[in-house]
Parts: structure tokens; sequence; C-alpha cells
């Protein structure tokens, strides 16, 4: 049994080893690798999360008007603006991965969105500085939206490429452990400064603070991401490649038009009812029903625990029966519940609230489980990154990121409330069609890569 060698600008060993074209992985450099991607991932979502949850008071501090409906439609086309320059970001940051490493862009990615994070926070208000206030928030967000088109394939390509074959949907689980961690994080400091925080303290100083937190946490996350080595996976195709690997951006897309398909459909059910249920609802609770703003924010901080508490042994069950049942019963249960779910939050009890809230988030379980396995899966090692980047982040741009934007003016349009449930359904048919096309991964080696087991 020989050492593989990563193949990289300075030599690194990894601590994974070939035989006969399989790959014996190292859980310890396994379980590093997935703490690191998660952490990241953590670091996103905390900024999404906090960016979502205070989006009321964002909207007094940057769009000034005498209509809360107004405001918050300003505050979240902000938010929508970034996931435009998303598919920008992937087609960027995908192909860089294949060629020159998935460690490398990860870590650059990771600075990129401390920046902009970080730059929100420090924003002067519409008072202070006028038209130049949206400006800038609007400039920070682009920033953060086009480092986000290379995070969530490259963390998931990352895990997925290190991972044992059998054990693929666990690890994967951990990334959108991370997700709800960043989330719990965001929910739950906005919710201390609410509960803490007058209102004019809130508005004036009190909203940077999650903000600038984000500076010190990508510190962490690079620092973490600098020590990891480059993925067996990825070694491998470089080692076979006389020269680094440059494949054409028409490849990635023509060549793999079937697979892209499928994925946009699969990220298009879990990432609208992703940010329905982590994004949308807080401001759902609390503009359009009027629900007490701090106890809004409790009851989806507790969903995302359940959630969080869930989420390993559903990676894990993902592992055992597969990728497509699990998602598939996804898909159903949003079919079949979202209306029931949302008639239930409308009753305004906490109970009734808190009941409808964990029926979604337990559904939304099936996807955050298994699409981290799933989507890298669809796609050969040496188009992955930038195939699963493009795919990805064009859906989540179209429909995922537009979400909380598209549902809130639907409602102010029509005035039915109940258009959170329909549109959840809608994309419940949708990604059940994807589920159908797609071929079963779970216990399988990854597409262009060699079989890897777990070491002892």
């Amino acid at each position: 049994m020989a050492t593989a060698t990563a193949v990289t600008p300075r030599p690194t060993t990894h601590r994974a080893a070939k035989a006969r074209n399989v790959t014996v992985t190292d859980p310890a450099l396994v379980r590093r690798a997935v703490k690191a991607a998660a952490l990241g991932n953590a670091m996103e979502w905390f900024d999404f999360g906090v960016y979502s949850y205070i989006a009321v008071t964002l909207g007094k501090v940057f769009f000034p008007s005498g209509n809360p409906t107004a405001q918050l439609l300003s505050t979240f086309g902000a938010f929508a603006a970034a996931f435009l320059v998303r598919p920008l970001g992937g087609m960027v940051f995908g192909p860089l991965g294949d060629r020159i490493g998935r460690q490398k862009v990860l870590a650059l990615t990771m600075i990129m969105m401390a920046a902009g994070t970080f730059a929100i926070g420090l924003i002067p208000s519409y008072s202070v500085i006028g038209v130049g206030a949206p400006i800038l928030l609007l400039a920070a967000r682009l920033v953060q939206g086009f480092s986000t088109g290379g995070e969530y394939a490259g963390a998931s390509t990352f895990i997925a490429e290190y991972a044992p074959d059998k054990k693929r949907g666990f690890f994967g689980s951990w990334l959108e452990f991370g997700t709800l961690a960043g989330y719990i994080g965001g929910a739950g400091l906005v919710t201390l400064m609410t509960a803490l925080l007058s209102s004019d303290d809130l508005l004036s100083w009190g909203w940077r603070i999650p903000f600038l937190i984000a500076g010190p946490m990508g510190i962490i996350g690079l620092y973490l991401r600098m020590r990891l080595e480059e993925t067996p996976a990825f070694a491998a195709q470089l080692e076979k490649a006389e020269a680094r690997p440059k494949v054409p951006l028409r490849d990635m897309v023509a060549g793999q038009w079937k697979a892209l398909l499928i994925c946009m459909g699969l990220v298009l059910v879990f990432n609208v009812t992703d940010y329905m249920l982590l994004s949308y609802m807080p401001s759902y609770l609390t503009s359009e029903l009027k629900y007490d703003e701090t106890h809004g924010l409790l009851v989806v901080l507790g969903v995302m625990a359940l959630m969080m508490i869930v989420q390993p042994f559903a990676g894990a069950l993902t592992d055992r029966i597969g990728r497509r049942p699990v998602i598939a019963a996804g898909c159903a249960g949003f079919l079949l519940l979202s209306i029931p779910a949302l008639l239930l939050i409308r009753q305004g009890s906490l109970l009734a609230v808190g009941l409808g809230m964990a029926a979604l988030g337990l559904l939304l379980v099936c996807f955050t489980a298994a699409m981290p396995a799933a989507l890298p899966a669809l796609f050969p090692t040496r188009v992955r990154y930038g195939s699963l980047s493009i795919g990805f982040n064009v859906s989540v741009s179209l429909f995922g990121g537009t979400t909380p934007l598209v549902v809130t003016a639907l409602i102010g349009a029509t005035g039915n409330m109940m258009m959170p449930a329909y549109y959840m359904m809608a994309a419940a048919v949708v990604g059940g069609f994807a589920v159908w096309r797609m071929s079963e991964s779970a216990g399988r080696p990854l597409p262009g890569s060699a079989p890897s087991v777990e070491g002892s």
C-alpha cells in the first residue's frame, strides 16, 4: 500500500491511502475537513439569518418611508440582489476550483464573505448620507453574493470528495448543520438584542453588532480552511493531467445539461422551502400577522434547534435507504402539508405557530440532510465544482433568494395570506420531477473518482 500524494504547488502528504484504485480515508482528516467546510457555511448563513431577522429594522435605517410594507420590500430587494450575481460568482469560482483546487477557492470565498458582511456594519444610515446608504448596502450585498457563488458548491464538493462512499450522507449532513448553526447564531443574537435594547438603540447602533462579528468569524474560518489539504479525488485527477486541467465553460454546461437540469430542480425545492421557513417566516409573522417580534423569533429558533438535532440522523438515514426516497418524502410532505401547516401558523397562538413551523422544519430536513451528498454526485470529478456552482447558483438566484421578495409582493398584490403555502407546493412539484429523473448515489463512488472506504 502506497501513500497518495496530493498534487499542489507545494508537496503535501494526504493521509488517504490508495490500493488497487481504492481510496482509504483517514477519519481524523475527514472530520477536520467537515468542520472547516461547515464553519464557513455557518458564517455565510449567520449573515443571511441576521439580515432576514432584522429586516424590519434595516428597512427603517436604509429605506425611510411611511409605508412599512414598502420598507420591507426594499430591504428584501437588496437581499435578493445578492442572489442575482451568484451565478457570476459560480462561473468564476467553480471553474477555478476545478483548475487550481477546492481548498484555495474556499479560502478566497471565506475572505470575501467576511469582508462584505463586516462592511455592512460600517455603513452610515440614510439619515446621515442619504441615498448613498442604500447604494453602499447594495454594493456590500453584491460582494457577498459574488463570493457565495463559490461557497456551497465548493463546500459540498469538498466534503463529498473527502468522505467514504458509505458515509457520504452522514458527513454531508454536517454542512447543513453548519447552516442551521449560523442561522441560530444570527437569530439568537437578534432575539437577544431585541429583548435587551430599546427600539431607539436597536435602530441607532444595535443593528450593527451582528454584522461586525463577521470579521473575527471570518479569520477563524480562513485559518481552518488554510490548514486543509486538497481532496483525494482532486489530487488524483490532477495526477492524471500533465498540466492543470482547464475545462471550457461550455463543457460544464452543454456537456452536463441533463445533470444541470436535475440539479436546478432539486435546488429549487430545497431553497424555496429553506428561505421560506428560515428567512421569510420571521418577517411574515411580524409584518403580515402582527405577531410579537421576539416570540416569533424564538419560535423559529426552536424549530432550527429541532432540525439540528435531527440532521445527522437523517443524513445517516440517506446512507442506508438512499437519497431519492428521503428527498421524495420531503417533496410529498410539502405538497400535502404546506396548507395545513400555514393554517396552523395563522391561528396565531404560540402552540399552533410552533406546531406548524415544526412540521415544515422536519420536512425541510429531508432536503438539508440529503442534498449535500446528492448534488455533488450528479457530476464527474473534472467538472464537479464548476457545473455544480453554475446549476446551484442559477436556481438559487431565480427561485431561492427571491422567495421573500416574490411572496411579499404576491401577498401585497392579491391580499391572499396563503401565498407562502402555494409557493412551497409549486416548488415541491418541480422537486418531485427532479427526484424522479435522478439516479441513486448512496453507497456508490462519485462519478470519475475511485471508490472510497473508511480507514481504521
